[in-house]
């Protein structure tokens, strides 16, 4: 009787101790935690939030302001003393105000404002009749090359200016031309000098256009 007596206040004892040591041992973790200053999400948070701030703050690139204002390229051919009369009766509407007029801007001459080409075209078969160069002068455009030996067309390519001139055989239709003539000018000492040129003779034996044989 008097073993088992004594030992129920023993069990008592010995729970109370772990119940305090297992409060002691959470105090010890919570104290070391807030020591350390903690690496979880409530630490991430703010961080994260910085860098999405940094982020949105990178200013995004305007882009590159063009050189050129557009111009009226219609009444630019139709002023232009050296364009010739058959050129300027070609160029009327072909619908409403729509003038077969194809224009494309670029640095060709090292000026300060991008040149303007300007290709003057059928309205019935889009032909080329005209292909001309405008070059920016003390606030006007002046002519600096032009070719009008139908069918033409004026191209800007890295720079050079690439005119494209079609051949036709006796008995061609005008949907299907023989060939063509590519030449590249380039700008030096204040006018367009003739680099190289190619030609292609086309294949008719396939459908009824025109595609280079090989």
């Amino acid at each position: 009787m008097t073993g088992t007596g004594r030992s129920t206040p023993d069990r008592a004892t010995l729970q109370a101790a772990f119940t305090a040591v297992a409060v002691l041992a959470a105090l010890g973790l919570f104290a070391s935690g807030c020591a350390t200053g903690g690496t979880g999400a409530r630490d991430e948070g703010p961080a994260h939030a910085d860098s999405v701030a940094g982020a949105a703050a990178t200013p995004t690139p305007a882009p590159a302001p063009s050189r050129t204002a557009r111009v009226d390229a219609v009444k630019l051919v139709k002023d232009d003393p050296q364009v010739s009369a058959e050129v300027k009766r070609e160029l009327k509407p072909c619908v409403a105000d729509e003038y077969p007029v194809d224009v494309s801007y670029g640095e060709l001459t090292g000026g300060p404002s991008d040149d303007v080409v300007v290709n003057v075209l059928t309205c019935s078969d889009a032909v080329g009749v005209g292909s001309y160069v405008y070059r920016e002068q003390d606030g006007r455009y002046e002519n600096v090359f032009q070719a009008e030996e139908p069918p033409v067309y004026a191209e800007i390519d890295r720079g050079d200016l690439v005119v494209t001139k079609q051949v036709y055989e006796k008995g061609d239709p005008v949907s299907s031309p023989s060939g063509e003539n590519v030449i590249t000018y380039r700008w030096a000492a204040g006018r367009f000098t003739e680099e190289y040129r190619t030609h292609n003779d086309y294949s008719n034996a396939v459908g009824s256009g025109a595609s280079p044989s090989k």
